[in-house]
């Protein structure tokens, strides 16, 4: 029996990006291809065209265009292997969309964006970098904390969170003292967790962006840059 996505990935992540990037032209979804806007290349395998994938993952994209103006491309990448592809945004899901612990939606894409960045891994960077710079609302943080998070213009809770997250993507030997840096700043043993997780989750994704040679959709480039002009009131 084929998994389905919860959802929740469409109605969170991806739909934040509609409120901070003017709507797409209307594209048909059926003409996928190994192409971007750009005309290089998304991915180094083949990139089914969506007519030929299971209704459920149609259907996922479909939504995740309808809400967001557009289709990241690891969607499409990933869409070469559906199981695989159900797999990692089902536990894609469940880390970053999660409505429990003590991580804010801005602190798991930091995450994302330093331990990628440590991974030189341009897709997770730029895609996320985009999300870090709309939920946190700072402009410039993406780009510090992608280039030394060290010195970038975060407060001693993130920098433990980072301190975390970069030694599990590291590999490096976690010990009780790293989860001791952490409880002075409110985060438990879940909090822990969620921040090795997702560490570690992108550290497979850092890494089949490398295989696949995923190039990140060019609307991510400017997202949370340019405050988006309010419309006039009628």
């Amino acid at each position: 029996m084929a998994l389905r996505l919860t959802g929740r990935l469409v109605s969170t992540t991806w739909q934040c990006f509609s409120k901070h990037h003017a709507a797409a032209p209307s594209i048909s979804l059926a003409q996928y291809c190994t192409s971007g806007s750009d005309d290089k290349a998304i991915s180094r395998f083949p990139v089914p065209d969506k007519s030929t994938l299971p209704q459920d993952i149609q259907d996922t994209m479909a939504e995740v265009e309808e809400k967001s103006g557009f289709l990241p491309n690891v969607f499409k990448a990933l869409a070469h292997r559906p199981e695989e592809f159900r797999a990692f945004f089902k536990y894609y899901d469940a880390l970053m969309a999660k409505e429990t612990g003590n991580l804010t939606k801005a602190d798991r894409e930091m995450i994302v964006v330093a331990t990628s960045a440590t991974n030189n891994c341009m897709y997770c960077v730029v895609s996320h970098g985009a999300l870090l710079r709309i939920y946190s609302k700072k402009p410039h943080l993406a780009d510090q904390v992608a280039t030394n998070w060290h010195v970038a213009d975060l407060d001693a809770r993130q920098k433990a969170i980072l301190e975390f997250a970069t030694a599990v993507g590291a590999s490096e030997t976690i010990t009780e003292e790293h989860f001791q840096k952490l409880e002075p700043h409110g985060l438990d043993r879940e909090d822990a967790w969620d921040i090795g997780a997702i560490a570690a989750l992108f550290a497979l994704s850092n890494r089949m962006a490398h295989l696949t040679n995923m190039r990140p959709n060019e609307e991510f480039y400017l997202m949370g840059r340019i405050p988006r002009e309010k419309k006039a009131a009628t």
